[in-house]
C-alpha cells in the first residue's frame, strides 16, 4: 500500500535526481551477490563477507524507506544454498537468527513491515523463531515492506501455489474455471507485495538464479559489478537512473503510456 508519506518521499527523490516521480520504481527486488568474493579479496573468511552483507542489507533498506519505496525484496538464501559447506551454512543461519532480531527496533522506528518468502520447514528453530517474532511485531506497520527470501526457490514457490490451488479445488473452495493469473498470484508467497518494477543483481552475474520467476516477468533488470557489501546509496541512485531511462512497454508498441507507472 502506497501512503502519502511514501509519495512525498518519492517526489523529493525524483526532484533530487532530476526525474518525475512516475519514472521511479516503487518496488525493488535485489539478488545480493558477492559476499564471499568480497571477503576473499581481503583474505578474510567467507562468513565475514556475509556479516558485512547483512550490514549493507539494513543500510540499503533504510535508504529505500527514505526514497519512498513501497517494497524491497532481498534474496538471502536459496534452497540450492544448502549445498554449500556446512560451516558456511551454519554461520549464515546463526547470522540470520541474530540479524532478524537485532533489526526489530529499526523496523519499528521506521514503520517497516517484515515478511518472509520461502519455506519455514528446514530452517533452524532459532531462525524460525526470529522470523515469526519479527513478523508478528511488525505486522501492523504501514510503511515499506521488507521481504527476506530465505530457504526460497522460485520453482518451489510455483509448485506450492499449484498444490494450494489444487487443494482448494478438491475441497470446493475454488472452481477450476476460476484459476487464472490473478488466482495464481494470490497463492504465491507474495500476495502482499506488488511485482518488482526493478530487479537489481550485484557482482556482475547475468542470471536470475531461480528468484521470483513468476513476479519478474516484466521487471527491468539492472546488473552491476559492485559486490554486495560495497553497494551503497550511490549504487541505488545509479540503478534508479538506469531504470528511469528504460522504455517500459509491457508487450505493447505505443510508447505514449509507458511513463505512466502503476501505483
Amino acid at each position: 500500500m502506497i501512503t502519502k508519506d511514501m509519495d512525498e518521499k518519492l517526489a523529493r527523490t525524483a526532484a533530487r535526481l532530476g526525474l518525475r516521480p512516475e519514472q521511479l520504481p516503487r518496488n525493488i527486488a535485489i539478488i545480493m551477490d558477492g559476499n564471499g568474493r568480497w571477503a576473499q579479496q581481503r583474505n578474510r573468511p567467507r562468513y565475514e563477507g556475509h556479516g558485512q552483507g547483512a550490514e549493507t542489507a539494513e543500510a540499503v533498506c533504510l535508504t529505500c524507506v527514505g526514497l519512498g519505496m513501497e517494497s524491497v525484496t532481498l534474496y538471502s538464501f536459496s534452497t540450492e544454498n544448502w549445498k554449500r559447506p556446512k560451516i558456511e551454512v551454519d554461520a549464515l543461519m546463526h547470522l540470520y537468527a541474530e540479524y532478524i532480531v537485532r533489526i526489530r527496533a529499526t523496523l519499528m522506528r521506521n514503520n517497516v513491515k517484515l515478511l518472509h518468502l520461502g519455506r519455514m520447514e528446514g530452517l533452524p528453530t532459532s531462525v524460525v523463531d526470529a522470523l515469526t517474532g519479527s513478523m508478528d511485531m511488525t505486522k501492523s506497520n504501514t510503511g515499506m515492506i521488507m521481504a527476506l527470501a530465505i530457504n526460497y526457490s522460485g520453482r518451489v514457490e510455483i509448485a506450492d501455489a499449484a498444490k494450494a490451488i489444487a487443494k482448494d479445488c478438491v475441497e470446493g473452495r475454488l472452481r477450476v474455471e476460476d484459476v487464472d493469473e490473478k488466482c495464481v498470484a494470490q497463492h504465491l508467497y507474495t500476495p502482499e507485495i506488488p511485482d518488482p518494477d526493478l530487479l537489481i543483481r550485484t557482482a556482475g552475474e547475468l542470471r536470475v538464479s531461480n528468484y521470483l520467476l513468476w513476479q519478474i516477468c516484466y521487471s527491468e533488470f539492472y546488473v552491476t559489478d559492485t559486490l554486495w557489501p560495497d553497494f551503497n546509496d550511490k549504487s541505488i541512485d545509479e540503478a534508479i537512473l538506469a531504470y528511469a531511462a528504460r522504455d517500459r512497454r509491457f508487450g505493447g508498441l505505443d510508447p505514449s503510456p509507458l511513463s505512466k507507472k502503476k501505483g
